[in-house]
């Protein structure tokens, strides 16, 4: 049996990008590329994804490997990926933003552990706030939603040269403001309510001098402040769908996808 070298290459045409679209997506979602879970679990994850969209992809654009045109195949099929995970990367930053603001006003700035999804230092606000999104995420599908906005993408945003443009690009940058507005809107309650906490331990300070403010407001504020997290975390959940939510829409428009 010998092959020919055109079906060599249509047969690996069809492997390869697909295989690079979903590698990028797995590597920049949330989730998906949390150092908790182990690489060869994430290889193998990109592998299952790749071998079953193959069948039901049209027939890629064949190119010679060593080109001009295979090198712009490639870096499309990254950014299509590596976007599809950057706008739910915004989506949780913008809750660990929201958190931090939180803890920096209830006087936990100073308590912070490591983030196992990204590998930084984040307040334990923020990190009891990530943890309560990552289960939501996945008691709504969001993977699931996003496995399948990825594998549509193939068919709205098929494998070609031509692919995303700079206006893509741009909307993601100017969405990513919504980042800070979408955390201070989860933090604003908690921090209104610390600012009036404040301002009575400051009348309290100027009516009984004699007091130490910093004995007895920073107790007091750090009580408040957990009974304020446990009182708005309803609402910062609800916040939090809405925004991922709006994330998924974001996708949707980039890629041309519908329903």
């Amino acid at each position: 049996m010998s092959f020919s070298e055109a079906q060599l290459n249509l047969w690996l045409a069809g492997f390869i990008w697909p295989f690079i679209r979903i590698a990028a997506m797995v590597t920049a979602a949330p989730v998906f590329n949390s150092r908790q879970t182990p690489v060869m679990y994430r290889i193998g994850l990109v592998l299952v994804l790749t071998w079953v969209v193959m069948p039901l992809l049209p027939p890629p654009p064949v190119v010679a490997v060593f080109s001009h045109q295979a090198f712009m195949l490639l870096l499309q099929q990254l950014a299509v990926g590596l976007i599809m995970g950057f706008i739910l990367q915004m989506v949780f930053g913008g809750l660990i933003f929201g958190g931090q603001v939180v803890a920096y006003s209830m006087g936990l700035g100073f308590a912070s552990m490591m983030d196992p999804q990204n590998g930084v230092q984040v307040p334990v606000v923020s990190q009891f706030y990530l943890i309560l999104a990552t289960l939501l995420f996945l008691v709504l599908n969001g993977h699931l939603i996003l496995i399948d906005l990825l594998f549509q993408s193939f068919h709205t945003f098929p494998v070609a040269v031509d692919g995303l443009g700079r206006s893509s690009f741009a909307d993601v940058v100017g969405w990513g403001s919504r980042l800070f507005s979408a955390g201070l809107l989860m933090a604003l309650p908690v921090m209104a309510a610390l600012l009036l906490v404040n301002l009575g331990m400051g009348i309290v300070t100027r009516a009984a001098p004699q007091l130490n403010i910093f004995a007895v407001g920073f107790p007091v504020t750090m009580l408040i402040g957990f009974v304020l997290i446990w009182a708005s975390l309803p609402n910062v959940m609800d916040n939090f769908e809405t925004f991922l939510d709006a994330g998924f829409a974001l996708i949707k428009g980039l890629l041309f996808i519908t329903g």
